[in-house]
């Protein structure tokens, strides 16, 4: 088989053996266009419409082409965050170069105390996970006292790594006592280098007027919805700089730096 068939066949589809869950048949997949690790090194081109990533997830994350601000997908919507922290619904042609989504169907919903941080609501929702070796995507909603997020600016060929983008260009937004929703993914530690290990989560304000790539939170009165998502397909791109790529690096000293903002 050529490469550049081989390419477009390879359709990673990974399913763990679970119970019956209750997003029912094919809607407890994790849909990922390209690999975390590709978007680090700078590959921003677009390689899937946010129209064909909505056949795939109402629910989810990522970019979009040129690195051009942080994406939410709620509601079956996809909106862009510009360096503004504001919102804009996104039109079906606009590509994403990586991006997570799924069908949301919750299987747990749960109440935190109000007044954890972000590193307390890791802890506290992770002691109550069924297992840390599964992928579950989850969503905060309600109050919440803070909120710190970040957006990302448009950059020109040659990319630079994303790294060098957040540290030289990221706009960070602190908010006090907004309603909204977090959304995102809790990934296995065996997601290292396909996505991001643990915790990923973009924010959207209730009113729309507000988001962003989560920094971090104080919670108020909020519910934890989580839903166990037991099946991940990833799509690669087919052409552009992704098929020259060395990605043979450990990059995980970068993601970490480049998840909480680090300058």
């Amino acid at each position: 088989m050529r490469p550049a068939r081989l390419l477009a066949a390879l359709l990673l589809t990974l399913s763990l053996a679970l119970p019956a869950m209750a997003g029912g048949p094919g809607r407890d997949t994790l849909y990922q266009v390209s690999l975390l690790d590709a978007l680090l090194d700078g590959d921003y081109y677009g390689s899937l419409s946010v129209g064909e990533l909505l056949g795939h997830g109402d629910t989810g994350l990522g970019t979009f082409q040129d690195l051009d601000g942080e994406m939410v997908v709620s509601g079956g919507v996809v909106y862009q965050i510009d360096m503004q922290g504001v919102p804009h619904a996104m039109p079906p042609q606009t590509m994403t170069p990586f991006a997570q989504v799924t069908f949301f169907d919750p299987d747990l919903t749960l109440r935190p105390p109000a007044g954890l941080d972000f590193p307390a609501l890791k802890k506290w929702l992770e002691a109550r996970l069924p297992s840390r070796n599964l992928f579950y995507a989850v969503r905060v909603k309600g109050r919440f006292e803070k909120i710190k997020a970040r957006s990302v600016p448009k950059q020109k060929p040659p990319y630079p790594p994303l790294l060098q983008v957040v540290k030289n260009g990221q706009a960070v937004f602190d908010w006090q006592a907004v309603d909204g929703e977090l959304v995102g993914f809790i990934s296995p530690a065996f997601a290292k280098g396909t996505g991001a290990p643990g915790w990923h989560l973009h924010f959207l304000s209730a009113d729309k007027t507000k988001g962003g790539h989560l920094l971090a939170t104080t919670l108020g009165q909020v519910t934890v919805e989580v839903d166990l998502t037991n099946e991940l397909t990833i799509v690669l791109p087919t052409k552009g700089p992704f098929l020259k790529m060395d990605l043979a690096s450990d990059r995980s000293k970068a993601l970490h730096l480049v998840e909480q903002g680090k300058k």
